[in-house]
């Protein structure tokens, strides 16, 4: 019966943890566009599209279309990739072909939420692809492999998408 309870116990813990919304989608817009984010556009995920980000996420990307924002100078994406067991949900925002900013918006694994220190997310600002990777290395962090790998992989298809824009 202890046994029981105290695997009760540890998956409750784990479900209360799950959603943890680190920065509110929204509210990411309205800080990369100065309060004011224009409409969101879909970018609708074709063989082709598909074709590019199969190789990023080992599988197709798992949605018809993706929401954007752009302006003239900037393009956001918010994507979602499988850390350990649970979507993970960030946002990117490029700019001249480079990442500009990194955030993590949504978190539901049980451990690995480091990724979301600004120090981390640093990491990802003026990356740009090269052969398909990223430009420069990111440090992972122990703990939090399968959540680093899963933030490389979406930055990444956010810089092919908007390659695709173009």
């Amino acid at each position: 019966m202890r046994r029981f309870l105290a695997i009760a116990f540890f998956a409750c813990a784990a479900a209360a943890r799950a959603d943890e919304v680190v920065l509110d989608p929204q509210k990411f817009l309205e800080q990369t566009f100065d309060g004011r984010p224009p409409s969101a556009s879909e970018f609708w995920l074709d063989n082709a599209a598909q074709a590019q980000l199969k190789p990023i996420f080992g599988h197709n990307y798992p949605a018809a279309r993706v929401k954007y924002w752009k302006t003239a100078d900037r393009v956001v994406w918010i994507l979602e990739d499988i850390g350990k067991e649970f979507p993970i949900t960030a946002g990117f925002v490029v700019k001249d072909g480079a990442i500009d900013a990194a955030r993590l918006l949504i978190y539901r694994e049980t451990r690995g939420d480091e990724i979301r220190n600004p120090g981390f997310l640093r990491q990802f600002s003026g990356e740009r692809l090269k052969d398909g990777e990223l430009s420069e290395s990111v440090d992972g962090i122990s703990g939090a492999t399968l959540s680093v790998s899963a933030m490389k992989r979406m930055a990444r298809a956010a810089l092919v998408l908007t390659g695709d824009l173009r």
